[in-house]
């Protein structure tokens, strides 16, 4: 089940996050020390709080029957009708098993329902197994960036609604 999240189930998110982007950061030699703006070592509940509050995100959380958040992804809504898809993420051992194909048509959905013609992404472009998994679903690569303070280019792509 997908269900929006609540304050109260910051730390829980905060935990699916950290996790999910740990293997990413493990398969391309990412650490706190040369990626500290990474995903994995960059998201705590302050921030996750600021984004629900503050930035006013929407954000989902996939649910086993027994409630434990196993899956995450955000909403930011942008300007022209446009909105980001922040961190959507499956805990590693329920991977391949389409959650996250539910996570992206579920926030391709809500997207469409706050008006939203276009959804945007990033991702680390040299994730080329995550670059063809976004592109089998529909999102274009439209540009690449590099930032002094990654140790590997950030792809970004989007999807017409």
């Amino acid at each position: 089940m997908i269900r929006q999240i609540t304050r109260a189930d910051i730390s829980a998110c905060v935990d699916v996050i950290r996790s999910s982007f740990m293997t990413v950061a493990e398969q391309f030699g990412f650490t706190a020390r040369n990626a500290p703006r990474f995903t994995a070592f960059a998201t705590s509940e302050e921030r996750l709080l600021f984004q629900l509050e503050n930035e006013r995100r929407c954000m989902y959380a996939y649910c086993l029957d027994d409630g434990r958040i196993i899956a995450y992804y955000s909403l930011l809504m942008q300007e022209d009708g446009e909105c980001e898809l922040g961190n959507l993420c499956v805990l590693p051992q329920y991977r391949h098993r389409h959650i996250g194909e539910e996570l992206l048509a579920d926030a391709c959905r809500r997207a469409v329902g706050h008006g939203c013609t276009r959804i945007n992404i990033s991702i680390v472009e040299e994730n080329t197994l995550l670059r063809t998994w976004y592109e089998s679903h529909g999102f274009v690569h439209t540009h690449c960036e590099k930032f002094d303070f990654f140790p590997f280019t950030c792809g970004y792509m989007q999807k017409e609604l």
